[in-house]
């Protein structure tokens, strides 16, 4: 099915009951509410056509498509930037990456998100909710101006941002280290075998990995094609050097059981008692080595495969849920931190062919849209976007314009958490939309990569100095088609619009 027969077919955009979720709190007694757990299902590099229910014909996705058949999915959901760091932190702060210069981060980046600023694990913390995260993490470790020491304890990190439990990929899956924090710990470290990250070696007695660029031979699950040609673990050649550590690597394979164990614990542990959990798996991002049971589930390798097994993850989430009997009242979210991309330095075997329309073995993981990871393009940023809370979501549709970076702001107007004037600058409450009351969403997104972009409903303005870029999304999906010189006056007013935004923060700015 076409995007256009898509939206045509579910025009009845989804809404929500007359009485909102806060009414029914507010005339209930306290005593006998129990609030919502929430849980947001964060994917890496998984594009709007890597799902079923976007239209992916070559990958099941059975988990997620029930996730989005039972709850509400939106068309123009978007996550902040075209790459992962700045998304992620974006996520969890509300506020545009770009303010604090986070970009993709390297091996040993120190923690970039200051402690002393509000976050989407405090919000839920001021809630009385237990907060955990379990995944990737990708938002640096350790104090800025200081080489952190992975054999003592690491920090700050998510512990001292809001979370009161992580358990993480420190980094991502192709950057060293490779091994799990549990809390501020390295899981399994022989302190005989201590680690150092860069290229020359600390500790003496410190095991040494095969070195990619002087030993191609090394990499025996898959070559790299660029850039990830450093040490060589598990057959796989990464970003980064690293030393030491051999007890505790990781088994990319088994990387996904992993995770969804400890998010089997942490649900268990905290049953109870409200709950925010943030999954965040590192499927689909490269290296692709999902685990052997899932490999040629799909029609498309490695990449495929992978995300038959986030799939799998999706569904386990949501077993766990119903066998504690939280299904009911526990908020869903699913959602990507950019766009798709295709040979991101391995040979893998996804097929490329360079477009505007991406495919892979006629596979388009970016839909309809042009662009992908790394791109301006609405691929970049656009992405499955579904909420699911069952009596107080109707399952449905919706073309409202939302964006992640919201999602901090509309989670303290549910639960009543007053936002200082200063605190989560870029984020808005969109309650409304995300619950499906209101089918518009946002009145503006700033969307991030180089450079950045400014959609206002159906327009689209992408601010370059010489040669501004103008779409009209609405009836040119593909951004085909710059439309700049024929509408300079909207050129001009969405300019100064994204410079009021810069200036003073989306909360701010004039409506």
């Amino acid at each position: 099915m076409n995007r256009r027969d898509f939206l045509k077919n579910c025009a009845a955009a989804a809404s929500i009951a007359a009485a909102g979720p806060m009414a029914k709190l507010a005339q209930a007694k306290p005593a006998t509410v129990k609030k919502p757990n929430v849980v947001i299902i964060y994917g890496d590099d998984v594009g709007y056509g890597d799902v079923g229910a976007y239209g992916a014909e070559k990958i099941p996705t059975p988990n997620i498509d029930k996730l989005a058949e039972q709850g509400l999915m939106f068309t123009d959901g978007h996550c902040t930037a075209a790459t992962c760091t700045p998304s992620r932190f974006s996520l969890l702060t509300g506020i545009q990456a770009f303010r604090y210069g986070a970009r993709v981060l390297p091996p040993n980046a120190p923690l970039i998100i200051p402690t002393d600023i509000m976050t989407m694990p405090k919000v839920f913390k001021q809630a009385g909710y237990k907060t955990g995260v379990v995944g990737k993490w990708h938002l640096g470790l350790g104090k800025k101006g200081e080489e952190t020491n992975w054999n003592e304890e690491v920090k700050p990190g998510p512990l001292e941002i809001g979370f009161d439990y992580s358990f993480l990929l420190p980094y991502t899956n192709d950057r060293v280290p490779c091994v799990y924090l549990d809390g501020h710990k390295v899981v399994n470290l022989d302190p005989d075998d201590p680690i150092s990250i860069g290229r020359k070696k600390k500790y003496e007695q410190s095991t040494e990995y095969p070195d990619g660029k002087k030993n191609r031979e090394a990499m025996t699950y898959y070559e790299s094609s660029h850039g990830h040609n450093n040490s060589v673990i598990n057959g796989i050649g990464r970003i980064g050097y690293m030393y030491g550590g051999k007890s505790a690597l990781w088994d990319d394979e088994g990387m996904a059981d992993v995770f969804v164990d400890k998010m089997k614990d942490f649900v268990a542990e905290n049953k109870d008692e409200p709950f925010f959990l943030y999954f965040s798996s590192q499927d689909i991002h490269v290296p692709r080595t999902p685990h052997p049971r899932f490999q040629g589930k799909s029609e498309l390798g490695y990449r495929g495969d992978a995300m038959v097994q986030f799939d799998w993850s999706t569904g386990q989430i949501m077993k766990t849920l119903e066998e504690h009997g939280l299904t009911e009242n526990t908020i869903v979210i699913f959602s990507s931190d950019n766009g798709p991309v295709y040979d991101d330095g391995y040979k893998d075997g996804t097929t490329v062919r360079t477009s505007t329309k991406p495919v892979d073995r006629g596979h388009r993981a970016a839909g309809p849209f042009r662009g992908g990871k790394y791109q301006i393009y609405e691929g970049g940023t656009r992405v499955p976007f579904i909420v699911r809370w069952p009596g107080k979501v109707k399952p449905g549709v919706s073309e409202a314009l939302v964006n992640q970076v919201d999602l901090l702001a509309s989670f303290a107007k549910l639960l009543n958490v007053e936002l200082q004037t200063n605190q989560a600058q870029d984020s808005i409450d969109t309650l409304d939309a995300f619950l499906g009351k209101d089918k518009t969403g946002a009145p503006n997104i700033i969307e991030e990569a180089r450079p950045l972009a400014l959609r206002q409903g159906k327009w689209k303005y992408v601010r370059r100095n010489k040669n501004p870029e103008l779409y009209d999304v609405e009836n040119d999906i593909a951004e085909a088609n710059n439309i700049a010189e024929k509408h300079p006056d909207r050129v001009k007013q969405m300019e100064a619009r994204l410079a009021e935004l810069i200036e003073k923060g989306r909360r701010k700015a004039t409506t």
